[in-house]
């Protein structure tokens, strides 16, 4: 995997909307004053903030954005405003693009998919905040772990303990996002929801069912049981359902219950007010005790 190059105050960064328009495009000028805070220079792509219908932009519009980004040697990593849904559409049209200039790609939800593939094209991305939350949150815990993993920290997190974890350590490959979107990914070009990974999954809206469903098919594939790890993040609005046991966290506890791989419920990142950066691909260490939870990333 491709690590690209920490930055460097005074370099460019990019703000593309790859999906759904945006209900304030204000956000973006917010957002770009915080990086700008941060010492960088923000270019945002020409359908950043424009509407086709539901999305910003047609798809070839959308695509061009980024892969002029892409193409752009100053640009030195591409933040995604906002999911919602159509990254699915981009894939085919980046994905020889995404190695021949690997640079940071930083976004969550629906850009999942495009982490995904990043990932499949042998580069390094970033799960975490986007526009809003740079522009509403401020200086957040999530904002400045982003700044300090773009400038070159590997992150070290130490989150509380969580009822439902299971203990036990593992060193591997994290990949992951949102469960939904990578789901829909699987037996594609961009499914890295593979076996001998440490996973991380979140999500948003999604009925428990549909949960259980995907774990199912991740387990007869074989991939939910050769694990080395997973860490469970904000499963936000996911309401809970007693016909299925509880909440969201019961579910997936049931369906990796018959394993022995460490297991961290709580983490925060997702959709919620924290979203902690995770370097997609990196190799980590996950240690679970009792105390807490330590993900430390070595690469």
């Amino acid at each position: 995997m491709i690590r690209p190059q920490p930055l460097r105050a005074g370099d460019r960064v990019a703000i593309v909307s790859p999906a759904a328009a945006l209900q304030e495009p204000q956000i973006v000028d917010a957002a770009a004053k915080r990086l700008e805070a941060w010492g960088l220079e923000v270019v945002v792509a020409p359908h950043a903030t424009t509407r086709d219908g539901y999305f910003a932009g047609s798809a070839e519009e959308r695509a061009a954005d980024i892969i002029a980004m892409l193409r752009d040697e100053s640009i030195k990593a591409i933040l995604c405003s906002y999911g919602g849904y159509g990254c699915v559409h981009l894939l085919p049209r980046i994905g020889e693009e995404i190695a021949r200039n690997p640079k940071w790609l930083i976004g969550m939800s629906d850009c999942s998919a495009l982490l995904a593939a990043w990932a499949s094209g042998g580069v390094m991305g970033l799960h975490a905040v986007q526009c809003r939350h740079l522009a509403e949150k401020g200086e957040s815990k999530s904002s400045e772990f982003l700044r300090e993993t773009l400038f070159g920290w590997l992150p070290h997190y130490s989150t509380p303990a969580h009822p439902l974890n299971r203990t036990g350590e593992a060193t591997g490959t994290i990949v992951g996002g949102n469960l939904s979107v990578l789901a829909s990914l699987i037996n594609t070009p961009y499914d890295i929801l593979k076996s001998g990974n440490i996973l991380f999954i979140e999500d948003i809206n999604e009925p428990l069912y549909k949960i259980e469903r995907i774990l199912y098919t991740l387990k007869f594939s074989g991939v939910l049981g050769s694990l080395k790890g997973l860490i469970v993040g904000n499963f936000e609005g996911c309401r809970e359902n007693a016909a299925f046991g509880g909440s969201a966290y019961d579910v997936i506890r049931r369906m990796v219950q018959e394993y022995d791989y460490p297991v961290c419920f709580g983490f925060p990142a997702g959709h919620g007010e924290e979203c902690y950066p995770i370097i997609e691909g990196a190799t980590a260490c996950l240690k679970i005790e009792t105390e807490g939870v330590e993900i430390a990333f070595c690469s």
